[in-house]
């Protein structure tokens, strides 16, 4: 649950993270080397995070012991949030659990479903078109790693639909959507050319 509590703590402290890779502990020495100091930012220990210009690296060697927190942080948070019903000042705290733990377990496994309809249940009890903004960059990041995560996709079109109508800068949404999905495609075009 520590490793859990730190990074959710970094994904707070750096909402404009936009690239997540998972890296191999011998090459965060590499990173912080690169970067020009021993660590990127001290409140890291070096060895299961490294976090700089809105990029994350997470060890490989703790991506399992954090999912499994993130998967049992989140169930718990869940539970919770359907248990409280319509109370509105619990119900919140609770609405903010969820989204914070199905953020660090969609980070960990992007295709998993009951993570991204609870966050669907929160958004549209909220129904703030900055809430709906914010997911769509959630769903960016995750599709950075993850470009054919069915239900990252599924995600999008989701959050899409629902602005449609309530949003004035709808045409400028549907814009950056084709820039991304070229964007994914040129990734995966280069990708496949390298393997061959």
């Amino acid at each position: 649950m520590d490793l859990l509590h730190q990074f959710e703590q970094i994904l707070e402290a750096d909402p404009l993270i936009d690239e997540v890779g998972f890296v191999h502990p011998s090459q965060f020495a590499k990173l912080a080397e690169e970067a020009g100091d021993l660590i990127a930012n001290p409140s890291l220990d070096g060895t299961s995070f490294w976090s700089r210009d809105h990029k994350l690296g997470v060890s490989t060697q703790a991506v399992l012991p954090l999912y499994n927190a993130a998967k049992l942080a989140f169930l718990s948070a869940m539970g919770e949030y359907k248990r409280l019903g319509h109370d509105v000042i619990s119900g919140d705290i609770a609405e903010n659990e969820v989204m914070k733990h199905s953020r660090a377990l969609l980070l960990l496994s992007s295709d998993f479903g009951t993570a991204w309809n609870s966050r669907k249940l929160v958004v549209c009890k909220k129904q703030d078109l900055s809430v709906y903004m914010d997911e769509l960059l959630f769903s960016e990041l995750v599709l950075s790693y993850s470009p054919k995560s069915d239900h990252a996709w599924s995600h999008r079109r989701w959050v899409i639909k629902s602005i449609t109508g309530k949003c004035s800068t709808l045409q400028e949404i549907v814009r950056k959507e084709s820039e991304l999905v070229e964007k994914i495609a040129e990734v995966q075009i280069q990708f496949k050319n390298c393997m061959h």
